[in-house]
């Protein structure tokens, strides 16, 4: 007589299972960013930048955020690059007034569209083969520099042999709770982007905060293997080009970007599901790597509910505990690191989040990009 599966202790195995897997992911990688040393600036590796922008129909975050480039305290030769994407609005007198004050400031006028090359890829190549220096440093028209150091900062990693650096775009701090969600996960994706490229496997930047070498660029042929996709300027590239001897990440706070969030869900959960489109096209092993942790992150809170009903609840509440306690400490120093301290006390919440949010933008990896690049 065959016997009956103990469904409760196959339960209780699985809970074990997936936390041990959480747990490996949080001390093998996330525990690096958690407890990441800053190396200590010195001002003689400045050396020449290119700072290039791309921007279509941005008027007014240009006159909002264009001085904190402008005005950047950097000794060394620099050139701040803006190329203006076939805009519409007053974008191009906007550039030649201030242009006017800050020599440093080069307008790219585009006034055709790239055939058969979608999104932002055109323009930012543009912007790559007019800069004048070897280093170039990515930012958005929506974001500002955090400090005016930001561009030393960022490029201060650059040695012989590093190609490409890796820093963070947070979010502005506002009241209410699309705000903390959206940083959060700024935060939550961050930790994962840096926390990788520390264990020597980066998967991806953001183009908010990047920077790295012309010659990579021209020497892989730019954006060509993923020109028909609107995005992966900034994830795609990377993945297709980073190694563990060519990338650094940079994390002061002096280096960061800041962004205004979005203002509906609707908004968000847009460009989230946007993000999400290029994700299927990454490396094999980054895609288990990530799929994995995301897998048991979201398999978590389901089967420690059917462990603590169907076996011993303590038994099943100790290996809750265990990841908890790892879980919060890590995430906590991180968050340290990144500036987002004020979400530490809600980190629980937002694990629990995490859950709908899978739920939600899974369905994005299959579905077909949109060919707007804003």
């Amino acid at each position: 007589m065959i016997e009956k599966p103990d469904w409760p202790i196959i339960a209780f195995g699985a809970f074990c299972c997936i936390t041990l897997i959480q747990v490996i992911y949080y001390l093998y990688f996330f525990r690096r960013l958690a407890f990441y040393r800053n190396h200590p600036s010195v001002s003689y590796n400045q050396q020449p930048v290119s700072v290039i922008v791309c921007a279509r129909d941005e008027a007014a975050n240009l006159a909002k955020n264009l001085p904190g480039l402008l005005v950047q305290e950097f000794n060394d030769l620099h050139e701040i690059i803006v190329v203006n994407d076939n805009s519409l609005d007053e974008s191009k007198y906007l550039l030649e007034a201030l242009q006017k004050d800050y020599p440093r400031l080069r307008p790219v006028e585009l006034k055709q569209e790239a055939q058969f090359i979608r999104g932002k890829k055109f323009p930012l190549s543009i912007g790559i083969k007019t800069a004048r220096y070897d280093v170039v440093l990515l930012t958005d028209a929506d974001c500002i520099p955090a400090s005016e150091c930001w561009i030393h900062k960022m490029t201060n990693p650059f040695d012989k042999e590093t190609e490409i650096v890796l820093g963070y775009g947070a979010y502005h701090k506002r009241k209410g709770l699309l705000n903390k969600v959206i940083r959060f996960e700024t935060f939550h994706t961050a930790l994962q982007y840096l926390s990788y490229a520390l264990a020597g496997t980066p998967y991806m930047g953001t183009g908010r905060n990047l920077a790295y070498k012309k010659d990579i660029f021209f020497r892989n042929k730019g954006f060509s293997a993923h020109n028909h996709l609107p995005g992966g300027d900034d994830d795609l590239f990377i993945n297709a080009n980073a190694h563990s001897r060519n990338t650094k990440i940079m994390i002061e706070r002096e280096a960061f970007t800041l962004s205004e969030p979005k203002k509906t869900w609707k908004e968000w959960m847009k460009q989230k599901q946007r993000h999400y489109t290029t994700a299927r096209l990454y490396k094999a092993k980054h895609r288990f790597l990530l799929g994995l942790y995301s897998f048991t992150h979201f398999l978590f809170y389901p089967i420690f509910i059917i462990a603590l009903c169907g076996f011993r609840w303590d038994a099943a509440v100790a290996v809750f505990l265990l990841r908890f306690i790892i879980q919060g400490i890590i995430w906590y120093k991180a968050m340290e690191k990144l500036n987002e301290k004020d979400l530490g006390k809600w980190f629980w919440v937002f694990d629990i989040f995490m859950f709908f949010y899978y739920l939600i933008f899974t369905s994005a990896l299959w579905k077909k990009p949109r060919t707007n690049w804003r």
